[in-house]
């Protein structure tokens, strides 16, 4: 199978990013990075404490440095925060250095996944559900623009999402 150097998984919270990349780094023998856990990292604070510090502004900015230096490494499989689409430099990044695998999830699934996590600062509103619609209302364009395959991340184990990713992949 002739595999891209690197693979960068994009979608909204909750999709499983994470959870599936690790599996499909695993199956490829490529490393595994998590572009908020490096973020993370290298600050030396969370995610949520950046949104108090600096707002969303703030995080997005530190989001762009930190996916520019990442794309430029090979034989990875990024995860990539929810909102990295955002950007049409951080679009260009992912398009021109790698594979792009967009997650895509229903709204109710993700909304049970990621309602209660307190590391979701765009998530502590009162209505996560209206609050969820609205983010891939502005974001599912931008997934599907920046994506080379979607796959559907639903209630399927991340074993079957991850082969077939490796299926879609070997049959381009």
């Amino acid at each position: 199978m002739d595999v891209p150097s690197n693979i960068f998984l994009i979608g909204p919270m909750g999709a499983g990013k994470s959870t599936i990349g690790r599996r499909l780094a695993a199956a490829l023998g490529k490393e595994f990075v998590d572009a908020d856990q490096e973020l993370e990292e290298r600050t030396g604070v969370g995610i949520p404490l950046i949104f108090e510090l600096e707002g969303e502004e703030g995080f997005r900015k530190r989001e762009r440095k930190m996916l520019a230096r990442l794309v430029k490494r090979n034989g990875i499989v990024l995860a990539t925060g929810g909102g990295v689409v955002l950007s049409a430099e951080n679009r260009s990044h992912l398009l021109q250095r790698g594979f792009v695998v967009y997650l895509d999830a229903p709204v109710d699934l993700l909304v049970a996944r990621v309602a209660r996590d307190r590391n979701r600062p765009l998530m502590q509103t009162d209505d996560p559900k209206a609050t969820m619609h609205e983010l891939m209302r502005i974001r599912d364009p931008l997934y599907r623009e920046s994506a080379d395959i979607v796959v559907r991340s639903t209630h399927r184990s991340s074993r079957f999402v991850v082969r077939e990713i490796l299926q879609r992949i070997e049959a381009m």
